[in-house]
């Protein structure tokens, strides 16, 4: 509905750091320590997979997409909360504001398309083994990454087209962040196709690519039910880095919805504040740790690598 506050198009967005800078200094250090850790982790796995040509098969190559999406989430939020929280005003350009929107948005989708990615490949290679390398080819590989970024890349641009078409009436969100929401909510007219659209992306990327990922995993358990123990524990052991990615990728995003939809201002500021950025703070260090040290493979040759690297040193 139309407000009479009069409505006009922000220079600078205020973000809602609050009590956070009370003790900003060993926030920042937290930050960049994160961020180092971040980095590193991804990059080695990323590494050792394009420099080893024994780990370029689809499961791997899936692996550093995932890795090299959580470095693109990780520079989408650090590097404006370390700038943030130096400062003595916490606020960000709307141009910024509408950026760093976007390329959250884009990967938090990516993170789940992906991960559905995967979770096809998984079915593939335990439900048709014999077909794997005729089905999962590297070009199919490379088409279905293309796809799971395009398709985010599609969704995510028209939200953020209906977004910046309002005229907003407040410059403050509650948020450390700038997310689609925060910013529709400054809005003072009507913003049901906003609302809309974001029930939209939800069924299609948070209800739609999970439930693509259980159907996977209902056939891979019909396949290890029928098949023997050792079958099954290979399967487990194959299938249980994805798992953990999953879950917790879900629980984290679950964590975001809540506040994305209901705001419970009764919960205490430190706990709004980490449910707020689970999902931007978890899965780009749990990725690389779990599939780079879980994966015997990669494992072997990262070990390999870093020795490699303090030798020369």
């Amino acid at each position: 509905m139309q407000n009479s506050t009069t409505s006009f198009y922000p220079s600078v967005i205020k973000l809602g750091f609050g009590e956070m800078t009370s003790i900003k200094y060993l926030y920042c250090v937290l930050v960049i320590v994160w961020q180092v850790l971040i980095i590193l982790f991804n990059s080695a796995v990323i590494t050792v997979i394009i420099l080893n040509r024994t780990l370029q098969k689809p499961m791997h190559i899936f692996i550093s997409t995932l890795c090299f999406n959580g470095l693109f989430g990780s520079f989408s939020f650090y590097p404006s909360l370390f700038i943030n929280l130096l400062q003595d005003v916490q606020t960000i350009s709307y141009v910024g504001c509408i950026v760093q929107d976007f390329a959250v948005n884009i990967y938090g989708e990516c993170e789940m398309t992906i991960l559905a990615v995967m979770g096809f490949d998984r079915y593939v290679s335990i439900c048709n083994p014999l077909r794997y390398n005729t089905i999962m080819s590297i070009n199919t590989v490379y088409k279905l990454i293309a796809g799971a970024w395009l398709y985010s890349f599609f969704l995510i641009t028209i939200h953020i087209i209906l977004t910046i078409r309002l005229p907003l009436c407040d410059s403050v969100i509650l948020k450390i962040y700038c997310d689609n929401l925060s910013v529709v909510r400054l809005s003072c007219v009507d913003t049901t196709v906003n609302n809309a659209y974001g029930i939209f992306i939800i069924v299609a990327i948070l209800v739609t690519m999970p439930l693509l990922v259980f159907i996977s995993y209902v056939e891979i358990l019909r396949v290890c039910v029928r098949s023997s123990k050792d079958f099954r524990s290979k399967a487990l052991q194959t299938c249980a880095p994805h798992l953990i990615s999953i879950t917790n990728y879900v629980v984290d995003v679950l964590f975001e919805l809540i506040l994305y939809r209901f705001t419970p201002t009764n919960l205490p500021y430190a706990l709004r504040v980490f449910m707020s950025v689970n999902f931007l703070v978890v899965p780009p260090i749990l990725n690389p740790l779990i599939y780079g040290f879980k994966i015997q493979e990669i494992r072997t040759k990262i070990f390999k690598l870093v020795l490699q690297k303090t030798c020369l040193l």
